[in-house]
């Protein structure tokens, strides 16, 4: 399974980018509404004055259906309060040209609404569209790799915000990044769709794992000297696997240490890291190259700072190594899936960026 961006598009359903019909309380409304006061009135051996109660079914209407329902409720309203087989009250002529106009203008505000929520379905298309192809979902595998992420960016209705991750095949082995850009938001996007595509022309072209990390410094640089003061920088790991996935090579410039998953425990993988990238640091402090023997069933998982920082109300720290020993055993999809669920449940709310990444090496010691 590739990565959830965002939790609808899983499910192959409309992402909520798109918006959403209206809830159904709201839709059921008028009806609800029109059944209620007829039967009022006409059950009630007395004459009660609830007539007047019609005149907000067609404004109800108008938020949740088109015009011509709209116009079909006006019809229905009047009819039932001027013709004389169902005449449910005795209007006078001011009160009925106002619940006339109502209806009238009902129609019209519906009409307009209808427009806009067109519209709006469009642009919004684009936007998922333009933010998809900046961070598109993970492929089931890449090489011998198999890929699982998860991705909950902090700013409503949008899909990427300031962390970013990738995993591309290349000549010179499987590599993955992950990395959090200064900020979060629409206005992170820009740098992060910088970063994978110096991410990607690097897979290609360089050899040395530490030249991956120095081509995604020296683009940050560039980008930040295009504005002035924009101190624009970010923190990323890189991976990098053997051509039989036996071993992993790894380099961080400021990131979170990632997790290797062996045995049902987790174990985090400490890394002597770098200056974050953009600082104009790197050549000064490089980040040191760790190599890790690979066994057969292990995992690794890579998170953003939007977990191992997040805080409890009393100001404590997610235990994230603590978590994941206890989904250790869990499918990598149950495993992001849960854990995003438990940090919900231990901070309430997250306010940055949440970044999972779970890559499965399938090692020539293991059949299929």
């Amino acid at each position: 399974m590739g990565a959830a961006v965002p939790r609808l598009r899983e499910n192959g359903k409309r992402g909520w980018l798109r918006g959403a019909p209206p809830p159904r309380w709201v839709r059921v409304l008028p009806p609800v509404l029109l059944v209620v006061v007829c039967g009022t009135e006409l059950a009630s051996k007395r004459p009660v004055d609830i007539g007047f109660l019609l005149g907000v079914i067609p404004s109800l209407a108008v938020l949740s259906y088109g015009p011509l329902v709209t116009a079909l409720y006006g019809v229905v309203v009047v009819a039932l309060l001027v013709v004389p087989v169902f005449q449910l009250n005795h209007p006078g002529n001011t009160d009925l040209l106002t619940i006339v106009f109502i209806a009238g203008l009902s129609v019209i505000l519906s009409l307009v609404r209808s427009r806009r929520d067109a519209d709006l379905v469009t642009v919004r298309t684009v936007a998922e569209a333009a933010q998809l192809a900046v961070l598109p979902p993970l492929p089931e595998s890449v090489g011998l790799v198999r890929c699982v992420g998860l991705y909950r960016a902090a700013q409503r209705e949008t899909l990427v915000g300031g962390d970013f991750f990738d995993v591309r095949d290349g000549p010179f082995g499987v590599r993955a990044v992950m990395g959090d850009v200064q900020g979060h938001g629409l206005s992170a996007v820009g740098t992060v769709a910088s970063l994978l595509g110096a991410f990607h022309e690097s897979v290609l072209d360089q050899r040395d794992l530490t030249e991956v990390a120095a081509r995604l410094d020296r683009r940050l640089i560039v980008d930040s000297s295009r504005t002035e003061h924009a101190e624009l920088f970010a923190t990323a790991l890189v991976l990098e696997f053997s051509a039989a996935a036996e071993t992993v090579r790894m380099t961080s410039c400021g990131h979170p240490h990632p997790y290797l998953l062996r045995g049902g425990k987790a174990f985090e993988l400490d890394l002597e890291p770098g200056a974050p990238l953009g600082l104009g640091f790197f050549g000064l402090s490089p980040p040191r190259v760790r190599t890790v023997l690979l066994e057969p069933g292990d995992r690794l998982f890579l998170g953003s700072d939007g977990m191992s920082e997040s805080r409890d109300a009393s100001g404590a720290f997610y235990p994230l190594a603590e978590r994941l020993t206890r989904f250790a055993q869990e499918s990598p999809s149950e495993l992001t899936t849960h854990l995003w669920e438990d940090l919900l449940g231990f901070c309430g709310a997250v306010r940055d960026d949440v970044t999972m990444l779970v890559l499965t090496p399938r090692t020539e010691h293991v059949t299929g």
